[in-house]
């Protein structure tokens, strides 16, 4: 097993690094806006769940070809993990993958194609699973935190059974101990209370029994503070886990969502309001997708967040008539911080709250 060098630790409502909260120090005042933003302690993340992305449905693989050329899935993690260290360099100390991605169009009615690291017994893809631990690797050397999601809602389906799925948590759970990772949170499915999932354990209404099962299975084995994995999953966007007091009660941290939010004044509100739930302890809340920007803005979704002591992350996807370098969400993708002016907006406003360098910019 290798050696570790990046823990992660969390102390109330503080994220630590190697015992260290994150962003030592750091305060933050926007030129024209009123009182210092504590950015100590703060998780900031960008939404980069295609890193691993394949697609196992000969119909639909050709959607996602390089302009130069047929698409490659080692290219894609290739690049993703030849672009870590600029992402690093410019703030950003997590990031979101998932074993079964998301939308490769952002936004999908529909998804015949076939991404998932689980057979359909839930079993893990060696392929998907070397990609990852490439990824994983460097973010360990780089200091920083992935977030590894293992169920997504376009992709479920290709599980055939609860018990496929309590196998693929299980299976990913252990991966992560034998390879011995002290520096992985864990989103056990992107936004469970969606009704596309087809397997009721995965709903919101149980999806604190995968988030348990996550925590037990991995007790005493991670050589972290916690001595487990630190767990949690999603909701939709706009949504304050209200419905769910499981989720507040189990999460390690809750994970909100921006998407739909065009007010900044409501991404304040849903900080407050989760923290007055009755389950609530203390937990940190970050939000890990919104795909608001405004990044000039003397007022947008990512500065409200911090405004009360929220972490925030970048969603970005490519829209109608855009080119292949907007959005990291959508296949393929541009992995470098400088392919388009809302990756620049987003890495120059980072790398300015706390006080990095954007290189590229």
């Amino acid at each position: 097993m290798a050696q570790r060098k990046t823990t992660v630790a969390i102390e109330g409502q503080t994220f630590l690094i190697n015992g260290k909260p994150t962003y030592p120090n750091r305060v933050y005042r926007r030129k024209g806006r009123g009182a210092e933003q504590k950015i100590e302690g703060l998780l900031l993340n960008s939404r980069m769940v295609q890193g691993i992305f394949d697609d196992l449905n000969p119909e639909t693989r050709s959607l996602w070809d390089y302009p130069d050329g047929p698409w490659d899935a080692e290219r894609n993690t290739n690049e993703f993990v030849a672009a870590m260290p600029q992402w690093r360099a410019a703030g950003l100390l997590s990031f979101t993958i998932n074993l079964q991605g998301g939308s490769p169009q952002g936004y999908s009615r529909e998804q015949p194609w076939h991404n998932s690291a689980f057979t359909e017994t839930g079993d893990l893809r060696p392929d998907y699973m070397s990609r990852l631990a490439r990824i994983l690797d460097e973010a360990d050397l780089l200091g920083m935190v992935p977030m590894v999601g293992y169920f997504y809602f376009g992709q479920d389906q290709r599980l055939a059974s609860e018990q496929s799925v309590i196998r693929a948590t299980e299976k990913a759970t252990d991966w992560l101990l034998d390879r011995g990772y002290t520096n992985v949170l864990v989103e056990v499915g992107n936004e469970v209370d969606n009704r596309s999932y087809d397997q009721p354990i995965l709903r919101a209404d149980r999806n604190h029994e995968l988030i348990e099962l996550v925590q037990t299975r991995s007790e005493g084995k991670v050589a972290a503070p916690a001595g487990r994995l630190l767990v949690s999953t999603s909701l939709c966007g706009g949504v304050v886990p209200s419905a769910f007091p499981d989720l507040v009660r189990t999460s390690d941290f809750l994970l909100l969502h921006g998407n739909g939010v065009s007010e900044p004044d409501r991404i304040r509100e849903m900080v407050d309001q989760t923290r007055a739930l009755p389950d609530y302890h203390n937990q940190p809340i970050l939000f890990n997708e919104d795909d608001h920007f405004d990044f000039d803005a003397d007022d947008n979704n990512m500065l409200a967040a911090l405004d009360h002591y929220a972490s925030w992350g970048y969603f970005d996807y490519r829209m109608q008539d855009e080119d292949y370098h907007e959005g990291y969400q959508s296949v393929p993708v541009d992995w470098s911080i400088d392919g388009s002016t809302r990756k620049r907006g987003f890495f120059r406003l980072l790398a300015e709250v706390t006080g990095m360098q954007a290189s590229g910019n």
